[in-house]
């Protein structure tokens, strides 16, 4: 039985994602657990160390805080309080940094450095998967062992407001609470409103024992306009307010009762320079973490530089506050300051609770245990902790008494600080079996070598090989849109190189090429029999020589040719000024930061109009007249949405007096966005199905494009408008000017659209860290956060630039050729040079999963690669259906 080419292909790539999605699953699998408890049954705690004598301490230290106030505040960087912005815009808080009873740290997040992974690390002291960045989208119920459902089960009453995060991963925990959505991130006013607006109530209320306040404004400010906007410093005084009325209200509450509460002011992850979050920069992962409480010491007027600690210390340190059992899978480690005050004797107790607990989950994940520094130093610390305990019962009030108790607490510390270090180290248990055979099913893919090349086979093939070569190196991924600017300027310069040399040496130097008819490729594989091809009709098509079509060009359309490489270098070094992207290099100044300050909003209002006529003159001219019409209004609309959020201004609007939250312009220009892409929908069906009309195929084809193109423009942020319009000139030029003279054959064709659609995706300014994913162009349109639609306006933004070139490699070949040969060849193509750095790639993480940067660098690469596999499946199970609607007709 003999496959036709597109369900071969098709084959291929179902085959390619199932690989991935299987080697995915096994390298992204579930950090170590504990397995010695089951629904949170409660053991009994460790009795406490003695030697030659009998203990009595065998139960859980009583509570040290009467109550327990968190204060989270998303995206919360360390230097927003420890820095010159904290002395500026919070001046309580650094109040009580400074002279206040308190102590002060700053608590590393590690990756993925996204909300929901973090507020399970702040409760559970455990690392979560890598694989939760994914899940932060919607959270399940946490099933792990924590402080809240500890808290829960010892009878605390828990009041939760604000991010809905929490409710998710603890439903039914809390007596009351109120949930926000944290995705919706115009909206910095009313979120945190919404959390305020019950405090006033709460806190003269005396009826509960937790109290957790998530604050997202901060966040959002960020997400909008990073984090040099004035905004942050407003955002930064109202958090302070909210402080100082929440501790005084402590305070107040303390005199009557005469216990002391505490007061953590944290956040969950950081803020990048510029504005989001996700990866692994120091401006992500360090947080503030201040613990505030009459139960410690005053400090002095001198100024102590906050201590560096793990965010994953926090959940033990509430659980000793809170007399409650440190959750089982915890990592974390006691912060001692917080207990500093205690007697020796209630410290060497908490310290051996925590050391206990850390032994027991190294003992169940790391199979030789006991040749573990850190378990050698709790036993030590164990046996001398004894020996003092039989000092402490006989009375011994002795210098050795005290010097003994130094030497325990300093040795139980040090333990503490290795085993935390070696769990950290286990974070995750590869599933070596799933990741090898999905290796195997990726490299199955098969490939089909031409046996005669051309000079640009050649720069094609050589240019896969060292971008391929190139993923294994941490620098390579983290600067990868230099190899893709690099690759796609030399692809320019071997074709000036072809053209030049065909019109200046003639036919006989020409390179093989396939021929075209009247409209397009000449089908020169064998003629399908019974709707069904062998594999040689999936080897690149090539005639033999035919004369060139540079000859026939008039003589301005051959100067463009000539000129058309050099205009394409030009737009790509324009392009390149535009968004500085990477790691090294991001920080730097970029004409994008110059366009979007409040000062230039003048000139990035010129630049937007220009882009948008820009666009729609490339856009339009193979469009029905309905199409052309909305295609016109759309843009328009494009532009009224920008100007009423404030990114742009009208002509008569010299001012930003007027923004909303542009809701019905968005919406305006979604309802033309559906109209172009039915109307290029039926269009195709009709084609296909009734009238089976080329023109009027091409015609659908292209307004699906076109509709594709106005959605982008919407989601593009105005200073990213010139790279859609060069990216739809540089096709435009391409296409007219270089793929039809030259009679490049599919493959090629694709192999281009490949190259130019990765390098238009770091010309947005994406790049492999997760940090740059713009999440606010996934609410463009949308007054609530609706799961399905955010999820994909967010992913078409990131993605766009692959996508739009995919979709023009569609309408292409489709108005080249009226079989579908062409367009079946495509689709194998293009999922045959996608699995070339994917299963590179599998294979190089699978040898470098215990590498330094595995989480900070090559996880998220592989994250986005397994998303640009599906985007590559979506593409060919559309070029399949074309094939065979195609040999159908």
């Amino acid at each position: 039985m003999r496959l036709g080419s597109g369900t071969f292909a098709a084959c291929c790539v179902v085959i390619e994602v199932l690989g991935v999605a299987l080697f995915l699953r096994g390298f992204f699998p579930a950090p170590v657990r504990s397995s010695s408890r089951t629904e949170h049954q409660a053991e009994p705690p460790a009795p406490e160390p003695s030697t030659g004598a009998s203990s009595n301490w065998t139960k859980l230290p009583p509570p040290l805080f009467s109550k327990v106030v968190i204060m989270l505040i998303d995206a919360l960087r360390d230097d927003f309080v420890f820095g010159s912005k904290g002395v500026k815009f919070m001046p309580y808080t650094t109040y009580l940094v400074e002279k206040g009873a308190s102590h002060s740290f700053v608590a590393e997040a590690k990756p993925p450095t996204v909300t929901m992974p973090r507020v399970k690390a702040l409760m559970t002291g455990s690392l979560p998967g890598f694989i939760d960045v994914v899940r932060n989208l919607n959270s399940p119920a946490l099933l792990e062992d924590n402080v809240i459902t500890q808290a829960k089960a010892a009878g605390k009453r828990m009041i939760f407001y604000g991010d809905e995060t929490w409710v998710k991963l603890f439903p039914q925990h809390f007596v009351e609470y109120d949930g926000t959505t944290s995705f919706f991130v115009s909206d910095y006013t009313e979120v945190d409103d919404n959390v305020t607006r019950h405090l006033d109530k709460v806190l003269k209320r005396g009826d509960w024992d937790v109290l957790i306040l998530h604050y997202l404004g901060l966040d959002h400010i960020g997400h909008i306009s990073g984090p040099s906007s004035p905004l942050i410093g407003h955002k930064l005084s109202e958090m302070d307010n909210i402080l100082m009325k929440i501790h005084t209200s402590l305070l107040s509450e303390e005199r009557e009762n005469l216990s002391p509460n505490l007061l953590v002011l944290c956040g969950d992850h950081g803020m990048s320079e510029t504005g989001s979050h996700g990866a692994s920069s120091m401006e992500e992962v360090n947080t503030p973490l201040i613990l505030i409480s009459s139960a410690f010491e005053r400090k002095p007027g001198d100024i102590r530089h906050p201590k560096h600690v793990q965010q994953t210390d926090l959940a033990a340190t509430l659980a000793i506050g809170l007399g409650l059992p440190i959750p089982e899978n915890s990592v974390g480690s006691l912060l001692f300051p917080s207990i500093e005050g205690r007697p020796v004797r209630e410290q060497l107790r908490f310290l051996h609770l925590n050391a206990v607990q850390l032994s027991k989950l190294l003992q169940e994940n790391v199979p030789s245990y006991k040749k573990e520094p850190g378990f050698e130093q709790f036993k030590m610390a164990e046996r001398l902790h004894g020996n003092w305990i039989r000092l402490y019962l006989e009375e011994n009030t002795s210098e050795v008494l005290f010097n003994l108790g130094t030497k325990v607490r300093r040795q139980y510390l040090d333990a503490l600080r290795t085993l935390s270090l070696s769990l950290s180290r286990q974070v995750a248990q590869y599933d070596i079996y799933s990741m090898l055979v999905g290796t195997v099913m990726v490299l199955e893919n098969p490939t089909h070598p031409n046996s005669r090349w051309s000079e640009l086979d050649v720069v094609i093939l050589l240019g896969t090989m060292g971008h391929v070569l190139s993923l294994g190196a941490s620098s390579f991924i983290e600067e990868e849109h230099q190899t893709w600017y690099f690759l796609v300027n030399t692809l320019c310069l071997a074709l000036c190189h072809e053209i030049y040399r065909n019109c200046f040496l003639g036919d006989d130097c020409e390179p093989r090429r396939c021929s075209h008819g009247e409209r397009g490729f000449v089908n020169t594989a064998p003629a399908l029999q019974d709707g069904s091809i062998g594999h040689d009709e999936l080897e690149p098509h090539r005639a033999s020589k035919s004369p060139t079509s540079l000859n026939t060009l008039r003589g301005w359309e051959k100067w463009m040719a000539m000129a058309s490489p050099w205009v394409i270098l030009t737009c790509c070094r324009l392009l390149r000024s535009l968004n500085q992207t990477g790691v090294q290099w991001a920080h730097r100044p970029d004409l994008g930061h110059w366009l979007t300050s409040s000062d230039h909003k003048a000139e990035l209002s010129v630049l937007a109009a220009l882009s948008l006529i820009m666009i729609f003159a490339l856009v339009q001219r193979r469009c029905s007249l309905t199409s052309k019409v909305a295609m016109a209004l759309g843009l328009l609309g494009v532009y009224c949405y920008r100007a009423a959020i404030g990114n742009v201004l009208f002509p008569w609007q010299r001012d930003s007096k007027d923004i909303s939250k542009g809701l019905i312009e968005a919406r305006f220009v979604h309802v033309f966005v559906l109209g172009i892409l039915f109307t290029g929908t039926k269009d195709l069906l009709k084609s296909q199905v009734i009238a089976a009309d080329f023109t009027i195929k091409t015609v659908g084809l292209w307004e699906i494009y076109g509709g594709v193109s106005l959605l982008a423009a919407l989601l593009f942020r105005p200073h990213n408008l010139p790279v859609l319009a060069f990216s739809l000139l540089i096709q435009t030029i391409m296409a007219e000017f270089v793929w039809k003279p030259l009679r490049h054959d599919a493959a090629e064709i694709t192999v281009m659209h490949y190259w130019f659609g990765q390098a238009f995706f770091y010309f947005q300014g994406n790049s492999n860290n997760i940090a740059t994913v713009d999440i606010s162009a996934g609410f463009v349109g949308l007054d609530t956060y609706v799961e399905v639609p955010a999820v994909f306006l967010t992913a078409f933004a990131t993605f766009a630039g692959p996508v739009l070139w995919a979709s023009h490699l569609v309408s292409f070949l489709s108005s080249e050729t009226s079989s579908g040969s062409a367009l079946s060849h495509a689709c194998f193509c293009y999922a045959l040079i996608c699995s070339f750095p994917v299963s590179a790639y599998i294979i190089l993480v699978t040898s470098l999963r215990y590498h330094l940067f595995i989480w900070s660098v090559f996880s998220p690469k592989l994250l986005y690669e397994g998303m640009h596999i599906l985007i590559t499946a979506a593409i060919c199970v559309f070029f399949t259906a074309m094939d065979q609607t195609n040999t159908k007709s």
